[in-house]
């Protein structure tokens, strides 16, 4: 019996390690136009994006730009269940709330099963604001 459970907590081990790994795959996005995460203001542009490490608990993404040297993190700020559109078509999604010219990001979900991510967005003022929807696609070499 002890052998048995011995070899099933290696085994669950292995799964946990296995789906954590999968999960911090880092995703592309091609953003085609300038928008700003937290107080930075990124330009048009391919970025990875990934979940970085984090001890804290709360969850940390980072975003940085293949051809331009910008490059930011993320605290999330809520978790949520991804829209149900989302989830039927598959892939990852970064959501971008939109006024008068300005962009920020607002929401990531990297098309797994998890949760959505929520982030602070900047004041963008009285116009009407429209949202921006960019897909992410999985690196290959991971």
């Amino acid at each position: 019996m002890r052998k048995l459970t011995t070899k099933l907590t290696i085994a669950a081990t292995i799964l946990v390690a296995a789906a954590s790994a999968a999960s911090a795959q880092n995703m592309t996005a091609r953003i085609p136009f300038e928008f700003r995460v937290g107080n930075r203001v990124m330009p048009a542009g391919t970025y990875q994006v990934g979940l970085a490490n984090s001890t804290s608990g709360a969850p940390l993404f980072l975003i940085r730009g293949n051809y331009s040297l910008q490059s930011a993190i993320l605290v999330a700020q809520a978790r949520k269940d991804p829209r149900k559109a989302w989830a039927a078509e598959g892939g990852g999604k970064l959501e971008f709330a939109c006024a008068g010219g300005v962009c920020a990001l607002a929401e990531l979900w990297d098309g797994s099963r998890g949760p959505a991510y929520k982030f602070r967005v900047p004041d963008l003022g009285k116009d009407d604001i429209h949202l921006a929807v960019i897909p992410l696609q999985r690196d290959k070499g991971e």
